[in-house]
């Protein structure tokens, strides 16, 4: 093919074919850069209007996948057309999209009790879905243009240059782009991309043959077309690295921050799992593939294993292991690769089996299971697609022998089976503190020996999972009403202490505890107790606003809060999620709210959105707990919304603030703010001695006091609740800068360590 080519080449053509290469890879590389920028810039627009829920990021992504289904199947059809038919269409529909520049949202706003699940995906198709739809078919398309006018090379290993631009875009943006330019700023910056791109775009197509030459379309196929069951196991090796991404995505940005570094990071290393899988020398490739199983068995394991005192190193798991699988499956992929002339087809399979994978974990697995099970599922089916090596020579000459074989693959299952009961129902051994240690290192010397040997590794498989979590959480969703799902996350009910107590979970996060001893169970716990700042500003209420105090609660949790409520006073509560109004009101597992506060308003909607709709000065006091899991959503704490609770407050009105967090120092956030938007304020660290009384009962807290009134704070801090309290002025970081709805960056605010708020 490559001789027909050099046949009808020009000379002056010949001389310039040797930028042909860098120039096409120029393209692809510009091309996916812009393309996952814009994901978390756009992802970041949408903050003030979505919250920064876990969900709303997956949201994000399952659109995003669709449309580059679509690029990837428009890139397919335009295939069948000439070279030359094919650069006039494109260059059209790259002109089309440019209407939508410069790129940004559409000015619609949802209602306070918007269905983020219906409304997330309309907001970004209209206000990206073209630009999105005509960059996606920038790889496949590239590629099968560079094959025309090099005259039918492989140009496979440009698809690794595109995953490389890709995680370039995703790495830049939190890393470079977020921290230096405001949105207006990276509006334009990525129009200015744009632009450069379809100039580009341009040169590439004058590099394709002319009307006149023999087409590469013309010539024979040189294979024959891929069968039904070739193309499925593409959309398979494609859905599973991707539904792990996803369910890897959720628990990154549930337990620590939802911020466009922490939700870029696995689809980072995804991304960078194709430039390795398809690079042109495989000797890494094949390395991580041969070691996929044990370390599918390793960490595939731990990984079920919720430990929020070592968050980082979960975390650190989870991302090893995506890494993994998603290599050993794209290899893969490309091991299995069809010839050129058919490449589109290919990444029309694999975009697929992609929209496949996020379809499962982003809106079928949420509605399916009360529990996180996708990601087992997923494991499960990565154990099940990865290509099994004998990691010695020895262990492949026992099973060689099929009398042997038959022996060995039944000893292995029966002592795999016995050690997951004896390590599920004996949580204490001899010798053995830890049963799931027990179990894990017994299961996984196993599983070294059924490496190579499907059937049996699957079973070392499933038994290690159930024996590290899998079980504990089968056993939750069978308890009546002990586990609920919902869009935001998932709520865990648990009674412990002899059922002393009654606690609410959400993810790896404790969210509210009530006692249960009789004539206790008012008394308010956590990171409520009298001793807490919040504490302290509702006992003090009656002296600072009088016996008709107008309040606010953003975050409802367990309703602890509702017993500081006194005779006279008004109360409302501002809830996003309408599971955990059922939970805290309508189960019955929780009181506060009926014995404290019964028939006491409830406002479901985003707070920011409901406290918008509401009349100017209608509170006194307005406390702001709102927290998915272990995140305080990001739009909750910029200049805008601080000015809308400014708003909504009297002028001598007070604002509490809960900044407890393991992950990020929150005060300098509370510093400018008050700084820039006029407040006076003051933070309160409840820090609860291990041997307090009832200090199991009761969490350390941070609290930020706010007022636009300095009588206000003065007066708070020396009431009798708060006298013996040690409030202090908040600390100023200099140079730090607010947050907005166009800027915030948390990277200055990275800490070491943790704090008691997580799951006990």
């Amino acid at each position: 093919m490559a001789t027909q080519a050099g046949a009808w080449t020009a000379p002056r053509e010949r001389d310039l074919s040797r930028f042909r290469g860098p120039l096409f890879v120029l393209t692809i590389l510009l091309g996916s850069f812009l393309l996952f920028l814009v994901q978390p810039m756009v992802a970041r627009m949408a903050l003030p209007r979505l919250g920064g829920a876990p969900a709303v990021w997956n949201s994000a992504m399952l659109v995003y996948q669709a449309l580059l289904l679509g690029g990837y199947a428009y890139a397919h059809w335009i295939g069948k057309l000439r070279p030359r038919r094919q650069a006039a269409v494109h260059v059209a529909l790259l002109a089309v999209a440019a209407l939508w520049l410069p790129i940004g949202l559409i000015a619609a706003m949802p209602e306070p009790d918007f269905s983020p699940v219906l409304w997330v995906p309309w907001l970004l198709v209209l206000s990206i879905g073209p630009l999105f739809f005509a960059v996606s078919a920038q790889a496949p398309l590239m590629q099968r243009w560079y094959s025309a006018a090099s005259g039918g090379r492989d140009p496979y290993a440009l698809y690794a240059a595109s995953n490389l631009g890709s995680f370039a875009g995703l790495i830049a943006y939190p890393l470079l782009v977020e921290p230096e330019l405001p949105l207006a700023g990276q509006s334009l910056l990525w129009t200015g991309g744009y632009v450069v791109l379809v100039a580009l775009v341009l040169a590439c197509a004058a590099q394709l043959p002319t009307r006149d030459a023999p087409q590469v379309s013309d010539l024979p196929a040189t294979t024959p077309p891929p069968t039904m069951r070739r193309k499925l196991t593409w959309v398979a090796l494609a859905l599973v690295p991707s539904g792990l991404m996803l369910s890897t995505s959720t628990y990154l940005t549930t337990d620590i921050v939802a911020m466009p570094l922490l939700w870029a990071m696995p689809l980072g290393i995804y991304l960078l799992s194709f430039t390795v899988a398809f690079a042109r020398r495989q000797a890494v490739a094949e390395l991580i593939t041969r070691m996929a199983p044990l370390t599918i068995i390793v960490m595939g394991g731990l990984a079920m294993r919720q430990s929020p005192q070592q968050p980082v190193f979960g975390a650190v798991l989870a991302l090893t292991l995506l890494f993994v699988v998603s290599v050993a499956l794209h290899a893969e992929m490309y091991r299995t690769r069809p010839a050129p002339e058919r490449l589109t087809g290919f990444y029309l399979a694999m975009s697929i089996g992609g929209a496949l994978g996020g379809v499962f974990a982003g809106l079928i697995a949420p509605v399916l299971f009360d529990w996180t099970y996708e990601h087992p599922i997923l494991i499960l089916a990565a154990g099940l697609l990865v290509p099994q090596y004998f990691l010695f020579p020895a262990i492949e000459r026992w099973w060689s022998d099929d009398a042997k074989a038959k022996y060995l693959a039944a000893g292995i299952t029966a002592v795999t089976i016995i050690i997951a009961v004896f390590a599920i129902r004996a949580p204490t051994v001899w010798l053995i503190r830890n049963g799931e240690a027990f179990g894990a290192i017994g299961i996984g010397l196993l599983a070294i020996f059924a490496i190579g040997i499907r059937p049996v590794y699957m079973v070392t498989l499933g038994a290690i999972i159930l024996v590290f979590g899998g079980w504990q959480a089968l056993e939750m969703s069978a308890t009546s009403q002990a586990r609920t799902r919902s869009y935001f996350g998932v709520y865990t009910v648990r009674d412990f202490r002899l059922d002393e107590a009654r606690t609410l979970a959400h993810g790896t996060t404790f969210h509210g505890i009530q006692r249960q001893t009789p004539g206790r169970e008012r008394e308010p716990t956590s990171y409520y107790s009298p001793t807490s700042g919040v504490g302290q500003a509702l006992l003090a209420l009656p002296e600072l606003a009088g016996p008709a105090a107008r309040v606010g609660i953003v975050g409802l949790g367990t309703g602890t809060l509702a017993c500081y409520r006194r005779p006279g006073q008004q109360w409302t509560f501002y809830e996003i999620d309408e599971q955990v109004v059922r939970i805290a009101r309508d189960s019955g597992q929780f009181s506060f709210l009926s014995r404290c506060a019964p028939g006491v308003h409830i406002v479901l909607g985003d707070a920011r959105l409901s406290l918008a709709a509401q009349r100017p000065g209608t509170l006194d006091l307005l406390a702001l707990d709102a927290f998915s899991s272990d995140v305080v959503p990001a739009h909750l704490l910029t200049l805008e919304a601080f000015a809308a609770y400014g708003r909504v407050l009297a002028p001598d009105g007070m604002l509490l603030v809960h900044i407890s967090n393991r992950f990020l120092d929150l005060e300098p956030v509370l510093s400018a703010a008050a700084t820039q938007g006029g407040w006076v304020a003051a933070v309160l660290v409840d820090a609860i001695p291990p041997d307090a009384p009832d200090a199991v009962f009761r969490s350390s807290s941070v609290w930020v006091a706010m007022s636009r009134d300095v009588d206000t704070i003065r007066r708070f801090i020396s009431t009798p609740a708060a006298l013996t309290a040690p409030w202090r002025p908040l600390e100023e970081r200099p140079g730090f800068r607010a947050w907005t709805d166009d800027f915030s960056s948390v990277l200055p605010l990275l800490i070491s360590g943790r704090s008691e708020r997580e799951e006990r």
